[in-house]
């Protein structure tokens, strides 16, 4: 079934692992960012899945889970359904390549302070959405 105590875990520890992303970023550890970034915004995501009665598949992108289930998020985070969704298809392109890299891309080199702003960025955002409606 549904726990719904998971869901204010997932948030709390989405919440920690902001922190997180601050010392990486200070680190200038921009591949890490994006990647833990990423998690972040999963974990939001799934946790507000759970808060509404939604029990979240076992993937790192739920944007069509969110977006299937609309009407089941609160209603003002209904109006944000497409960001959320597009913040969390947008990091999980990221996801494995900012972790393990490629035979021709090393992920400290490849990824920008710029992208390590804009990940972060998205991470706070989700963040500050639906923290108040997941306790």
């Amino acid at each position: 079934m549904n726990n719904i105590e998971l869901a204010g875990d997932y948030l709390r520890r989405a919440s920690v692992r902001l922190g997180a992303l601050d010392v990486l970023f200070g680190a200038k550890s921009w591949a890490d960012v994006v990647r833990e970034s990423q998690e972040v915004v999963e974990l939001t995501l799934k946790g507000l899945l759970r808060s509404c009665g939604v029990a979240p598949p076992r993937i790192h992108d739920v944007s069509g889970v969110l977006l299937a289930n609309r009407d089941r998020l609160p209603p003002d985070l209904q109006c944000r359904a497409e960001w959320l969704a597009d913040a969390s298809r947008h990091l999980r392109r990221d996801r494995e390549l900012a972790f393990y890299g490629a035979e021709d891309l090393t992920p400290s080199g490849f990824y920008s302070r710029e992208d390590a702003h804009a990940a972060r960025a998205m991470a706070r955002r989700a963040v500050e959405l639906v923290l108040p409606h997941v306790r």
